[in-house]
């Protein structure tokens, strides 16, 4: 061998591994990147414990790992956690743990005593798997990000939503409507994306011993004869979103839309999305929806491509927040 062959940089190799909660993501997301997905084998033995192997080696590559954690949320989590431990055991060189929706992100503080800080455990877990960098979009709190020790890759989906919100409905007289307080801010950069457009958001409390329960109060902002954008980073239950629907309705809302990023639609969300005084509601897709949870007026935008270029970034240690124009 000659010394220039001995000091030849090694050509780095790009690897994608999907788990089996949302394959049509990830095949999405490889078209973009010009890759395949790589095949595993991956099943559950008769008690539930779940094996994965991969079909091709994976020594030194550049391995990312993408997994939708919807229901069943721990199936899911457990299946990533062991792709990345088999990843990592097999000689990956660097191990990047993409979760489009991150699993426990509403426990991200003790509100009272005796209450776990499950997103913190989440970012433990991978981190002991051996995940080097997370990748994620529009976290239900920003500090999570801080629960990592690596590299947390943020990417915000708002001008995805907003610019679709723009295009289809240019020219009406729009209002940008926080759900409750502690979103002002998200409904702040939504209106400045949307060109300046007033902003309101729904008073409500909620009452800590009853999860998914929220009473709607009254509606601060001028809305009457304005269209209504009720903006949120995920929506469950669909109970918080749907009575503000109702509120704006009843204040005299000219017409209500809702944007999030993260259609959990858990239980008979849907029903109450359909009959809520919302004409459209707009969800990307990194969480699937699939047909039983669909209604009429909703549309899904895909994520694929913000996660594709931010990936690709990852993979030619660029900058990622650079390429989305400081929206990520």
């Amino acid at each position: 061998m000659t010394v220039s062959a001995m000091s030849a940089t090694p050509k780095k190799s790009l690897m994608l591994f999907s788990g089996r909660s949302h394959p049509e993501l990830a095949d999405e997301v490889a078209k973009h990147l010009d890759v395949t997905v790589t095949p595993q084998s991956a099943y559950e033995f008769a008690n539930g414990e779940i094996f994965v192997r991969f079909e091709e080696s994976v020594r030194g590559c550049d391995a990312f790992v993408i997994q939708s954690h919807c229901e069943p949320i721990n199936t899911w989590v457990m299946e990533q956690l062991i792709m990345v431990d088999a990843l990592k055991r097999a000689s990956a060189k660097r191990i990047t743990v993409i979760m489009p929706f991150y699993p426990y992100a509403r426990q991200d503080k003790k509100h009272r005593g005796r209450e776990p800080i499950s997103a913190r455990l989440i970012a433990d877990l991978f981190k002991v798997a051996g995940a080097d960098r997370i990748m994620t979009v529009d976290l239900h709190t920003a500090q999570i990000q801080g629960f990592f020790d690596g590299p947390v890759d943020h990417l915000l989906a708002m001008r995805l939503l907003a610019d679709y919100v723009g295009e289809k409905y240019a020219g009406r007289d729009i209002t940008v409507v926080s759900p409750d307080s502690g979103r002002t801010k998200l409904a702040e950069k939504w209106a400045d994306t949307l060109g300046g457009c007033p902003i309101a958001f729904i008073h409500k409390t909620r009452d800590p011993l009853k999860p998914n329960e929220v009473v709607a109060n009254r509606v601060v902002g001028d809305v009457r004869g304005r269209l209504c954008v009720v903006i949120d980073d995920m929506v469950d239950t669909g109970g918080t979103i749907a009575k503000a629907a109702d509120q704006l309705r009843a204040e005299g809302a000219a017409d209500v839309i809702i944007a999030a990023t993260h259609g959990i639609l858990s239980n008979d969300a849907p029903k109450k999305l359909a009959a809520s005084g919302a004409s459209e509601a707009i969800f990307t897709n990194t969480l699937p929806i699939p047909e039983e949870k669909q209604f009429p007026g909703l549309k899904v935008l895909s994520i694929a491509p913000l996660l594709a270029k931010a990936i690709h970034a990852v993979f030619e240690d660029g900058s990622v927040t650079s390429l989305f124009d400081g929206h990520a």
